[in-house]
C-alpha cells in the first residue's frame, strides 16, 4: 500500500479510506446493468422433469416485504426484496410530498412492485402489514376516496405485468422488524 502511495504521489492524488457500501447499492447496480446483459449466468437443465416443473423453476418465487410510515420526520417506505437464493435487497425511499399513512403504504407497495418488475421478477409474494391496502387490492374492501382509487388502479395495472402475485397481510410487529430499522436512518 505504501509503495502505491509513493508511486501515485507525483500525480496529486489523495487516497481515501473505503466507506461501507449501503444496502441499496447492490439493487442500484443490478437495476442499472441488468438490461444490458442478454444472457443469464444461470443455465438450468432438468431433462427428467415435466414442462410444468421446468416452468415453475424458470420463474422462481421472490418475496417482497414493504412498509410505509409517516411521522414528524416525514414519510418513507422500507422495501426488502428477498431473492429465491435468500439474498436480501433493502431499499429506503423518502417522500418529499405529503402523504397519509395509507398513502405511504400504497406508495411503498407500488414502488416495491416497480423495483421487482425492473429486476425481472415474474412470481412474487408481497407481504404488507396494512390490512386496509391488502384487502382493497385483493377485493375484500372497497376503495372510496379518489386518491385511494388512483392507487388501487395503479396497483392493478402493475400486478397484471407479473405472471403471478400473492398479496398477504402479515402481523404489524413482524413487518416492522423487517423494514422499519432502515426507514429513519439518514
Amino acid at each position: 500500500m505504501l509503495k502505491w502511495g509513493v508511486e501515485l504521489g507525483q500525480f496529486d492524488l489523495e487516497c481515501m479510506p473505503r466507506t461501507a457500501i449501503k444496502g441499496h447499492a447492490l439493487a442500484d447496480f443490478l437495476l442499472e446493468f441488468d438490461s444490458e446483459v442478454d444472457d443469464k449466468a444461470l443455465v438450468v437443465s432438468h431433462p427428467s422433469h415435466t414442462e410444468d416443473v421446468l416452468e415453475e423453476f424458470s420463474h422462481p418465487w421472490w418475496i417482497l416485504h414493504e412498509d410505509g410510515a409517516v411521522n414528524n420526520g416525514g414519510a418513507a417506505a422500507g422495501i426488502v426484496l428477498v431473492l429465491p437464493e435468500g439474498h436480501h435487497l433493502m431499499i429506503a425511499i423518502y417522500f418529499k410530498f405529503y402523504v397519509t399513512n395509507n398513502d405511504a403504504e400504497y406508495e411503498s407497495l407500488i414502488n416495491g412492485l416497480k423495483i421487482s418488475l425492473e429486476m425481472g421478477v415474474r412470481n412474487l409474494i408481497a407481504k404488507s402489514d396494512s390490512e386496509l391496502v391488502v384487502n382493497q387490492v385483493n377485493g375484500g374492501f372497497q376503495a372510496r376516496g379518489p386518491q385511494t382509487k388512483l392507487y388501487l388502479r395503479c396497483m392493478q395495472r402493475l400486478i397484471r405485468k407479473f405472471k403471478e402475485v400473492r398479496l398477504e397481510c402479515v402481523p404489524w410487529d413482524r413487518g416492522k422488524r423487517i423494514t422499519t430499522r432502515m426507514l429513519w436512518k439518514k
